[in-house]
């Protein structure tokens, strides 16, 4: 069973999703290290799963100290079971294809990089500050991505083919990220968070743009899956975590 979000803990809930999007998107993609279609591919999404890792961090340390429990990142990573989780469905999803692999990096990086943008003027400094850490990051990742998007979708018959299945596969779980629930409407008001409206609307702005220049077809469905924010997950969560953990779950307390 799910757990389900507490409303007392708006903050904690907030910074945990954050942080389980960083944390799952990098191990997805620490998955091509070594078997991505080129060497200087290998090393960029190496690269990006290092800088999400880092934004990890950040995101679940802070939230450690928010709940007040002695929980530090490293726990809230390796020491949490599926149901606790609460990254988007998206970025859970197996990466089968290299061309499904930089969909799924293009459209969470439309969405991460104006949310950064909009806690930047966090009323809560800390937020503010982590923030202010990452958004260089992640203009780069959406730079990146936006440009291979283009680049494949315009490309050759099989690129564009490949580009095209993985948007329509990919679709439906994008709808998530842009849901604002009462947990956040909550912090909406307190000015922790920025306005759901102002992110969507980037995002979409974004995404319209490079789909067009990328002659990809956006899929007319307004058909969400939704779940992972509030611990609802695929199955594929768990095989993530089974070889995320692993080391963690066998050696109980070990550090480098």
């Amino acid at each position: 069973m799910a757990a389900k979000a507490n409303p007392a803990n708006g903050l904690f809930e907030f910074l945990l999703q954050m942080g389980d999007n960083c944390l799952i998107l990098a191990h997805r993609n620490s998955q091509w290290c070594g078997h991505a279609p080129a060497l200087e591919e290998d090393i960029a999404i190496s690269n990006i799963s290092l800088d999400l890792i880092g934004q990890t961090q950040l995101w679940l340390g802070l939230a450690g100290e928010v709940e007040g429990k002695g929980r530090v990142a490293d726990d809230l990573a390796y020491l949490r079971d599926a149901f606790d989780f609460r990254n988007l469905l998206l970025l859970e999803r197996p990466n089968e294809d290299f061309g499904l692999t930089l969909m799924r990096q293009f459209l969470f990086d439309a969405w991460h990089l104006p949310m950064l943008k909009g806690l930047m003027t966090s009323t809560d400094k800390r937020i503010a500050e982590i923030a202010e850490k990452s958004v260089k990051e992640v203009a780069y990742h959406l730079e990146r991505s936006s440009e291979l998007i283009i680049r494949l979708g315009d490309g050759s018959t099989e690129s564009h083919r490949r580009m095209q299945t993985s948007l329509d596969e990919l679709w439906s779980y994008t709808g998530e990220m842009l849901d604002f629930d009462d947990l956040d409407a909550a912090l909406v008001a307190e000015g922790v968070l920025p306005q759901s409206e102002s992110i969507a609307s980037a995002w979409k702005e974004h995404v319209t743009d490079a789909l067009k220049l990328a002659t990809l077809t956006t899929p007319d469905s307004d058909f969400v899956r939704r779940g992972g924010k509030n611990g609802i997950h695929s199955e594929h969560l768990g095989f993530v975590l089974a070889e995320m953990q692993f080391l963690q779950r066998a050696y109980p307390g070990a550090v480098w």
